[in-house]
């Protein structure tokens, strides 16, 4: 059980090889069901989500720090559904076309942010004052909470998941702590989770200088040297779409997910499940699983994702509206020398070193460009 402390995905994807898809942990009475394959996971948490809908009890996260109004952490009941809802609606695929404009500027930003400070840890920092800044929790979030509703009373808000909230108040029957915690547990959970998938994208462009130039290539074809991409150019840039869904693939940002309760006690193909026990889905391994992926599910090869005519096969992860213009962003400007770390950690890479420079002139005059052209939202 100690070597759970660092690697605990990859202890238990070595654990399923020598025993089973399906582990039972004990820690001093407490039970926790570990799911190793995406057959097991889907065929009890998602088969059966009525028994499988609750969380475990978090005294410190939840019920402290969180004030019981965690959504991700919430037990199953009707305030959940009612955060759940509200969240749904306000980050649905028609929704999110609203957040276009403010995720394109956010993209060039950091792109232009990467030349002019060169290094990745400029991700890395956003990423720890951004958390410093939401462990002050609540007060924080009422601020950036109230200064939306003022926006809104004077018309000049921008689209934004807390804008939602506060256009349908009525429709969802949250109150304003409830809003504004769910506010900031939204932006904290992507924040995270996107800065994760940035670090491992440009790493994967490191080690994997052959992608990086395939999609460098699909850039210059599709969008040319004379502009950035945008949206309006996914559908158009299927290898791009693919490295970005192998990225999710080969490091997922959550390795374990979120915890689930069994609400009730269960069998799973002749084992137990006992009420309450915690139940895990190793998102890590289910996503190396070769019973899905082939033998070379742990190598990163985007291509898995591509049909036989190279255009993007149907999947699970839906990249078109997260991280499809930062991504390709970065993918105009760098041509990266390195020298890594191969000791790879599946939350965070370990740190490392690249180089970030303009692959042709024409890259800076653009985003230059580009950025003025936002002055003033």
């Amino acid at each position: 059980m100690s070597q759970l402390k660092n690697k605990k995905w990859l202890f238990s994807s070595d654990c399923k090889g020598r025993f089973s898809e399906v582990m039972h942990l004990d820690a001093m009475g407490r039970q926790t069901i570990i799911f190793n394959s995406l057959k097991s996971a889907f065929n009890v948490l998602e088969r059966r989500t009525g028994n499988y809908s609750g969380r475990p009890r978090f005294i410190m996260a939840q019920e402290i720090l969180n004030e019981g109004l965690g959504v991700i952490l919430m037990d199953y009941g009707e305030l959940w559904r009612r955060l759940r809802r509200a969240a749904h609606d306000a980050v649905s695929r028609t929704t999110v076309q609203n957040y276009h404009p403010t995720q394109t500027k956010e993209a060039t930003v950091l792109v232009s942010s990467l030349l002019e400070d060169p290094q990745i840890d400029i991700i890395c920092k956003m990423e720890e004052e951004a958390l410093m800044r939401a462990a002050q929790r609540y007060d924080i979030f009422l601020r950036l909470f109230d200064r939306v509703r003022a926006d809104i009373a004077t018309g000049g808000e921008r689209p934004s998941f807390s804008a939602s909230l506060l256009r349908n108040h009525d429709r969802y029957h949250l109150s304003e702590p409830e809003m504004t915690f769910l506010s900031g547990q939204m932006y904290i959970a992507g924040f995270e989770t996107t800065s994760t998938t940035l670090m491992w994208w440009t790493l994967a462009m490191v080690a994997f200088p052959q992608v990086q130039r395939r999609a460098q290539a699909e850039l210059d074809a599709v969008v040319g040297r004379s502009r950035l991409p945008t949206f309006e150019d996914a559908p158009h840039l299927p290898y791009v779409r693919a490295v970005v869904r192998e990225v999710l693939r080969w490091r997922p940002p959550v390795p374990f997910g979120v915890p689930h309760a069994a609400t009730e006690d269960d069998w799973y193909e002749g084992m137990f499940i006992p009420k309450g026990a915690t139940c895990l889905a190793n998102i890590w391994q289910c996503n190396h699983d070769r019973a899905i992926f082939g033998e070379d599910a742990d190598d990163f090869r985007p291509e898995r994702h591509l049909d036989e005519g190279g255009e993007l096969l149907p999947g699970p992860i839906e990249t078109n509206q997260e991280g499809h213009v930062s991504l390709e962003r970065e993918g105009v400007v760098p041509d990266t020398d390195t020298f890594i770390d191969t000791e790879f950690l599946c939350d965070h890479p370990t740190p490392y070193d690249c180089r970030i420079r303009p692959r042709f002139p024409e890259v800076v005059s653009i985003l230059s460009e580009e950025r003025e052209r936002f002055k003033g939202d």
